[in-house]
């Protein structure tokens, strides 16, 4: 591969490489998906967009409007023939995956759902591309609970063993296997030329932002609390996780769809994106730095009940990313955080979120690269 260019190079070019792309994302509706709609909205995307409804109310697809920035779509990933039907309609040149059951708890609770979800949905986005001719770009997005944690101190790197030990990171992982199997038997690289396709995976770390009202998951609990003026209860201040800005892997999955556009089959592989080794950090430091941003007595207290397993300690390499896409970490955590805080304090006083959304989104592009 060539050797890649800084992140701004990148983007001051495909700025113009997107205007008048015709985009297919599944999952916009939820929170990945939604800020990932706005920013191609920025770049000139034209824009459908395939999901159920909201996850949760409110939403940032409804406070931030995102239905206004593209052709709004309600469907389950789990109809192949819904999902071939709207694919082939609009007739997309570049598709991201998002559609997903999200969540680690829940998939305890109803891991058929998530299977079906998360695994089948991916078969079904695969063989919706596999038959809409206009297709030569997609970006399956997983997560980096795919891999078969080991609990081991350095990072993860792409051609780490799949596993997964929850249901939902189980399934994650057999999407990864899913879209392997896809690119191999359909869309093989040596073969670019005949089929024009080329399939990527991409892993993030837990990503963070304004606009996500997830169940069980910190950052929204926490948010729910201080807001409320109650204490937030924790299960596992010790465990550590790739924390980063929402926005971080969104402009990296980006970069990735266009240079899948670009050089073919050289890009279609698996690719991390996470943080930088300083922003892999425990739940109580999040919580610390979250209560002294906050202020007004935010607090916080641990939940000693018996908890379904969870991993404990998990990050990833994204040597490649930065290497070959030139991908590199904006916002530190401290940086990140501060964001999620003046989201969340310009909702609570009305503001208009999607005006906030797309102040984050230019303060963001135009910060120095850490």
């Amino acid at each position: 591969m060539a050797t890649a260019k800084s992140t701004v190079e990148n983007m001051v070019e495909h700025s113009d490489f997107w205007r008048g792309k015709r985009v297919f994302i599944t999952g916009h509706t939820g929170f990945k998906g939604g800020w990932l709609a706005l920013y191609l909205h920025r770049l000139g995307a034209e824009i459908k967009g395939y999901a159920l409804p909201a996850p949760t109310a409110p939403s940032l697809f409804q406070v931030a409007d995102v239905a206004s920035v593209l052709q709004h779509v309600e469907g389950d990933i789990r109809d192949l023939a819904s999902v071939m039907a709207e694919m082939q309609s609009f007739q997309p040149e570049i598709v991201f995956h998002l559609a997903a059951q999200p969540l680690v708890r829940y998939s305890y609770q109803q891991p058929v759902e998530t299977y079906a979800t998360n695994v089948m949905g991916t078969v079904n986005l695969l063989e919706a591309v596999r038959h809409t001719a206009s297709v030569k770009s997609v970006v399956i997005v997983t997560s980096d609970k795919c891999y078969e944690n080991k609990e081991w101190l350095w990072g993860y790197r792409e051609n780490e063993p799949m596993g997964g030990f929850d249901p939902y990171s189980n399934s994650k992982g057999c999407s990864e296997l899913v879209t392997a199997s896809y690119r191999n038997s359909f869309f093989p690289s040596e073969r670019y030329a005949e089929h024009g396709v080329a399939v990527a995976s991409v892993r993030a770390g837990n990503v963070i932002g304004g606009g996500d009202w997830a169940q069980d998951r910190l950052i929204p609990d926490i948010m729910r609390a201080f807001m409320a003026g109650e204490a937030v209860t924790i299960r596992n201040p010790t465990a550590i996780r790739p924390w980063q800005h929402v926005l971080e892997p969104v402009t990296g999955y980006v970069l990735l769809a266009e240079q899948l556009y670009k050089q073919g089959g050289r890009y279609a592989e698996g690719w991390n994106f996470g943080p930088g080794e300083a922003d892999a950090q425990p739940v109580s430091w999040i919580l610390e730095k979250l209560a002294d941003l906050w202020g007004n007595g935010a607090s916080w207290q641990i939940d000693g009940s018996e908890q379904p397993h969870e991993a404990h300690y998990l990050k990833l390499d994204c040597s490649k990313a930065k290497t070959l896409l030139g991908w590199v970490p904006r916002w530190t955590l401290a940086q990140a955080l501060a964001m999620i805080v003046d989201w969340n304090l310009a909702y609570q006083q009305g503001k208009d979120m999607r005006q906030v959304c797309v102040e984050q989104l230019e303060q963001f592009l135009t910060a120095d690269q850490h």
